[in-house]
């Protein structure tokens, strides 16, 4: 197994983003591994679903609920013993994670992935290059099943909000 002393896990409070959390936290613990949690606001995606009509407020929601899920992540991982730097960006998620794995010199990136046709978010934007392509270390893809049932104690909840 390669020895994995850096890791980012991405977390957007979603199930797959749980799953993703979980999996990064068994193997950063396992590792002794040095781990980062991201949390990106997509505005672009968010202007589009509002056919551009968002507000200073609105915006100010998002930044806000992105900000809650990423505490609730750093908190998450510290209850159950992995002591994790906690990042936050506006952007494109796959760019804002190239861009931070680079930065910071990851050995590895962790993403939640839900089974369905096509790839995920994390995979492909709207046309852009795959993540794969962006990122010099490895990936670990969390593959979270519409029958995968999580009790309410073994991941964390997210507030409302559509974030990325």
């Amino acid at each position: 197994m390669a020895s994995y002393k850096k890791m980012l896990l991405c977390y957007d409070g979603t199930r797959e983003g749980r799953k993703a959390l979980r999996c990064g936290a068994d193997l950063a613990l396992d590792l002794k591994a040095e781990t980062h949690l991201l949390s990106v606001v997509d505005m672009r995606t968010s202007i589009a679903q509002s056919a551009g009509l968002l507000t200073d407020v609105a915006c100010g929601r998002f930044e806000d609920a992105a900000r809650e899920i990423l505490q609730e992540g750093v908190d998450w991982l510290t209850e159950r013993g992995v002591q994790a730097h906690g990042h936050f960006a506006f952007g494109h998620p796959i760019d804002e994670i190239a861009n931070l794995a680079e930065e910071l010199a990851v050995d590895l990136v962790v993403v939640g992935h839900r089974s369905r046709s096509g790839l995920s978010r994390w995979w492909m934007g709207s046309g852009t290059t795959p993540l794969l392509d962006r990122v010099s270390c490895s990936i670990l893809v969390a593959v979270s099943t519409r029958n995968e049932q999580e009790a309410p104690s073994t991941a964390p909840v997210s507030p409302s909000g559509a974030v990325t």
